[in-house]
């Protein structure tokens, strides 16, 4: 097997009755890193929940995009990480000045919330399906959280476990099938050799190697494979939704001091400029433009 990278890898181990997700990350995650800088911690945890979000498109069924945000009064406001189905990433950290991210979750506090968001496309493409499900935080690290919830959501035995430096981030997902699948010691093989797997040869080994490393034993059958990029959603048109959203009057204010209204997108820097000159023809149909984000997206 060869080692790749900015891979997402399908698997199964037959015997065992286990099935699983592997994803590493090198040139995407350095993408979104190289668009902010971020205090370690903060980092290292968007490198994680990147991760996350492209493991859990390879688990659950997703058409659209899979976000996790987590979201605290802490000194970490917000972490948002995203992937297609089209195996585009991005992410960002947002922190208050001087701030980093925790190292223990728990210590976000009762008032923090951390989501699972699925987005599919509707009949109506200006209104996408959403769902989205709440992740108790109830653990030190971001993999225990959603090792806790996929348990306790899905009813079915499952590990995971996410790593990231400052040039590598990876994951690594296992589940018991549901039913009888396997026999009756498989997933008590697959937990011992998910085990002897730590964070460091997470990172270091890519693609099937390390899956060949660790499961051999079990002959695993490859699902499917599957490019990651970085890659961000935000567009002109996008942006103009967002300020017919804010109005004619807001958006007029805003672009008084400089005679234009700038935006820079948070997660690539992509920068889009709109001068007062060209506000009547933005603001002469707004009835009939889609719904504008929250945020520049």
């Amino acid at each position: 097997m060869t080692a790749q990278s900015d891979t997402l890898v399908r698997f199964l181990l037959p015997d065992a009755g286990v099935r699983g997700v592997h994803v590493h990350l090198d040139a995407s995650w350095a993408e979104i890193l190289s668009h902010a800088v971020y205090p370690p911690a903060a980092a290292e945890l968007l490198g994680e929940a990147a991760v996350a979000s492209a493991l859990f498109t390879g688990h659950t069924k997703v058409d659209g995009r899979l976000s996790i945000q987590l979201r605290s009064n802490t000194a970490m406001r917000t972490l948002f990480a995203e992937c297609t189905a089209a195996g585009t990433l991005r992410g960002i950290v947002q922190l208050a000045d001087g701030g980093d991210a925790p190292r223990d979750l728990t210590t976000l506090g009762d008032d923090a919330l951390l989501a699972i968001t699925i987005e599919n496309p509707g009949l109506d493409p200006r209104e996408p399906q959403r769902y989205q499900s709440l992740v108790g935080l109830t653990a030190a690290g971001l993999d225990e959280a959603f090792e806790d919830y996929f348990r306790q959501s899905e009813q079915l035995p499952t590990r995971l476990l996410l790593a990231a430096d400052g040039t590598r981030a990876a994951g690594l997902l296992l589940q018991k099938l549901p039913g009888d699948e396997g026999d009756n010691d498989g997933w008590s093989r697959a937990s011992a050799l998910f085990e002897t797997l730590g964070k460091q040869e997470l990172l270091d080994v890519a693609g099937n190697d390390l899956l060949h490393r660790l499961f051999h034993e079990e002959k695993p059958e490859l699902l499917g494979e599957r490019g990651l990029r970085f890659a961000c959603s935000c567009s002109r048109e996008r942006v103009e939704g967002m300020l017919q959203s804010l109005g004619e009057e807001e958006a007029r204010a805003a672009a008084e001091p400089t005679g234009a209204v700038e935006v820079r997108c948070e997660f690539c820097g992509q920068e889009y400029h709109f001068p007062l000159t060209e506000f009547a023809i933005l603001f002469s149909d707004t009835g009939v433009s889609s719904p504008a984000p929250e945020r520049l997206q």
